[in-house]
């Protein structure tokens, strides 16, 4: 049996200022330029990953193609001048302690995109999560296409209710050569990476390969599957999506090439346990505006059946101040959310509005009591479901479910090259 997941040739920045060199995931703060304007202020003159990136918060910008131009320039000029050291055949033990105190583990490594498909009822051992917007990905091509390395904010999680993977690392730490320890800026927290050996690597590999047993794995979820889910992504999927499609473009333009072993079939990644106690998964809400609020909810009444009787599936209706519970009696997605966007999107495309998702209680609240406004606030969808409901409806509707704050998403800090 084989695993998605492997080793990688990994890149470090040596005689860097570590805190400067990583900074968050290009995806985040993309309405808080200045977020990104002070990132600048902090790393001017100094060797850094933001060099290396696009910050999606200039993704359309007239400007574009120079960053980009700018980007590969940069990454051909760190490795002629020596700013990574590689290390071999390594796997990085990751601990990175949050703005909230909490520790998340995580090993970084390769993981196979020959593995992957994002596409909704997929049924590869590498999946997405959340609905895949295929018209983000093309601009991020643009930045791979012709970049030497990469650099990941990708997150992928094991669904490891026996903590095999990650968490017996911990113990090990002393015998382990550290390759970082230091404060990430601008409220990140604390990171810290050690050099995982073979042995290790060995031990890791095999307690995944067990994830993937096809007997245990329809034993542990009641399944009859043919193939089983082992890595679902929690960060970064169109990301990885960018990785895939351009391995893709590179075999179309390469027939006659053998692909087996080529450096674009993998991508660097950080893989991390789904029952860490650091991950929390919190509900995005949904504002819609623009719409006659009377006959929308009576077409969900009919359509979702709705009433005050108690049924598995909930959501709190916003409505000019007033908030009431309703029961979905007949729903259409094995989770709340599910139900909810499905018929909004119907509705929508029917009889026009708009829907946003929104972050916190209170701002739905709020936004609801503008005119022709209804907000829908939805239970926190648990970890232990996600896993469950990819494999039975496939990638969740968008926006189902935010997995901690943007200041504790991934920091670049490893790289790998792509490009020979």
């Amino acid at each position: 049996m084989s695993t998605a997941f492997k080793s990688a040739d990994i890149l470090l920045p040596k005689n860097a200022d570590m805190s400067k060199w990583a900074v968050v995931a290009c995806d985040q703060y993309t309405s808080e330029p200045e977020y990104w304007a002070d990132v600048e202020k902090i790393t001017e003159g100094a060797k850094s990953a933001l060099n290396l990136i696009l910050p999606e918060v200039y993704l359309e910008d007239d400007n574009v193609d120079e960053r980009i131009a700018d980007i590969h320039k940069n990454m051909d000029s760190y490795i002629s001048e020596g700013v990574f050291e590689e290390y071999k055949d390594a796997m990085i033990y990751v601990e990175r302690t949050q703005s909230d105190g909490k520790v998340r583990a995580g090993i970084v490594g390769a993981i196979d995109l020959e593995e992957y498909d994002y596409r909704k009822g997929s049924k590869s051992a590498v999946r997405a999560t959340e609905a895949t917007v295929v018209e983000r990905i093309p601009p991020r091509i643009k930045v791979r296409r012709g970049a030497p390395v990469e650099l990941p904010h990708i997150m992928i999680l094991v669904d490891d209710t026996e903590k095999s993977v990650v968490e017996p690392l911990e113990a090990h730490k002393a015998e382990m050569k550290k390759l970082y320890d230091f404060d990430l800026m601008k409220k990140g927290g604390h990171i810290a990476g050690y050099l995982i050996e073979k042995p290790m690597q060995e031990k890791i590999i095999a307690a995944l390969e067990k994830l993937g047993d096809i007997d245990a794995f329809n034993t542990k979820y009641g399944l009859k599957e043919t193939s089983p889910l082992v890595y679902a992504m929690g960060d970064g999927n169109h990301s990885l999506a960018t990785a895939k499609e351009f391995y893709e473009e590179q075999k179309r333009e390469n027939p006659d090439k053998d692909m087996s072993n080529a450096l674009c079939r993998y991508a660097l990644v950080e893989i991390v346990n789904l029952h860490s106690p650091a991950l929390e998964f919190e509900a995005i809400h949904r504002i819609v505006t623009d719409v006659d609020t009377k006959a929308l909810m009576s077409e969900m009444t009919a359509a979702l059946e709705l009433s005050e009787e108690k049924a598995e599936q909930a959501i709190v209706v916003c409505d000019n101040g007033e908030e009431k519970t309703l029961y979905i009696h007949k729903p259409t997605s094995k989770l709340t959310v599910g139900s909810l966007q499905n018929f909004l999107d119907s509705y929508i495309k029917e009889k026009g509005g708009k829907v946003d998702y929104i972050h916190g209680a209170e701002v739905i609240r709020e936004l609801s009591t503008k005119e022709n406004s209804i907000g829908f606030m939805l239970p926190d969808m648990g970890k232990e479901e996600l896993f469950p409901t990819v494999i039975v409806d496939g990638a969740l509707p968008r926006k189902t479910f935010s997995m901690g704050h943007a200041e504790d998403k991934r920091f670049y800090v490893e790289a790998r090259k792509i490009l020979k």
